[in-house]
């Protein structure tokens, strides 16, 4: 750490390269912390998460009973050990509350003054945050699994929504009405994302075992359709075409830099893929368990070397290694299956949400203090590297 210090003072190293070293230390050292604790209001399982990326202070959580929670994440309080407050709620007894279970909800990217959410009762909703009154209501023909809006757009205010019907609706926040559909999938759309680098790319994953790209600006609308055989699969195989798993695809994420999409399916596996070209890398991560019958809410790391990948695995979340495929570590917390988690990016905290009813704060752990007395060796000096250690000696130790 004092080294990358002293190289960046001295203009010898890009001051980025600071940053990723400990952002990835953070994320390597990720633990249940018995000091942060976020207060438990939801009755049922917890379905869906959000941080609002302005300040990476306030958090949304969606549940099965229908309830949207939102938390204040800081520490007012300054003390070690603190409860992060729920701050207000849509509860039951809430007029527009959503009748059937919350399965996604998102801030309005550029302002903490929105957010949104959509539910089993067929309806997207979006809500004033200041009077947590909705704004307006989007209602469709079947259930509707997730939706996104893009965190990059200036230029159109389109709201991604998949649901029972195969085809994807685009929700427009300046007419209030879905401006255009798009058709291809064959069955629901289980989770949907806008590409964080080209603001009219989107990518949908179905129970059809089918990934697209759109460019929702084309007639057409489809780019391409993922394949995981790369194109090499014999016409003559009995399996489909153009698949991306040999099941349902029920979650897909970008890569910050929008270059690679991480998708998960029912067939027990994850592929990470090319945005631009849409090859397969042919990452192996092994055996991914996923028993999901509707979208898996997974995260990506932001800023690390290399980046990870956060995936609800059962009852626990396992962190992956984006590009390798390496499984880091398992975090074992929950006592029911985990439906959901979302990253802070800012200071590499993670948050996961369970059918145990529970939100727990995954932190990174503190570094141990250097001990006082340097007359025993401690631990950290028994593995210290030779080229470090101190190689002088008296005379009189020599004789």
């Amino acid at each position: 750490m004092l080294g990358f210090i002293s190289a960046r003072q001295a203009g010898l190293d890009d001051p980025v390269r600071l940053r990723r070293a400990e952002s990835t230390r953070r994320v390597l050292s990720l633990e249940l912390n018995k000091d942060r604790d976020v207060e438990r209001i939801h009755g049922s399982g917890i379905n869906t998460l959000d941080i609002e990326p302005v300040e990476g202070r306030y958090m949304l959580s969606g549940g099965s009973d229908g309830v949207i929670v939102l938390y204040d994440l800081e520490n007012l309080s300054r003390k070690p050990s603190y409860t992060c407050k729920a701050l207000c709620s849509v509860g039951r007894s809430h007029p527009d509350v959503h009748r059937y279970s919350v399965e996604t909800v998102q801030w309005y990217p550029h302002d903490t003054g929105m957010f949104t959410s959509s539910s089993f009762d067929k309806t997207l909703k979006i809500w004033d945050t200041n009077t947590l009154q909705p704004a307006d209501v989007f209602h469709f023909e079947g259930t509707v699994y997730s939706h996104h809006m893009s965190p990059v757009a200036t230029k159109h205010c389109l709201i991604a929504v998949g649901t029972k019907s195969p085809k994807v609706q685009l929700c427009d926040l300046k007419s209030g009405s879905c401006s255009h559909i798009l058709q291809g999938h064959r069955q629901e759309v289980l989770s949907v994302s806008w590409s964080p680098r080209h603001e009219y790319i989107l990518a949908t994953a179905s129970a059809d075992s089918r990934v697209k790209l759109w460019d929702v600006r084309r007639a057409s609308g489809c780019l391409s359709t993922l394949d995981q055989h790369n194109g090499e699969k014999s016409k003559s195989s009995s399996e489909a075409a153009s698949t991306a798993h040999n099941g349902r695809v029920n979650g897909l994420c970008y890569t910050n830099d929008g270059l690679h999409l991480l998708t998960v399916g029912t067939d027990d596996r994850m592929r990470l893929w090319n945005s631009s070209t849409g090859e397969n890398t042919l990452v192996n991560y092994g055996k991914v368990c996923n028993e999901s019958r509707k979208g898996l809410k997974f995260t990506i790391s932001c800023g690390c070397n290399p980046e990870f990948a956060f995936v609800p695995y059962g009852s626990t979340i396992a962190v992956y290694t984006i590009f390798t495929g390496e499984l880091i570590t398992m975090l074992k917390g929950h006592y029911s299956t985990v439906n959901c988690c979302v990253l802070q990016p800012n200071f590499q905290e993670l948050y996961s949400g369970s059918k145990d009813c529970n939100i727990l704060a995954w932190i990174p752990a503190l570094r141990e203090p250097v001990p006082d007395d340097i007359s025993e060796k401690s631990p950290a000096e028994q593995h210290l590297n030779p080229a470090y250690e101190d190689a002088w000696s008296s005379s009189d130790d020599e004789g």
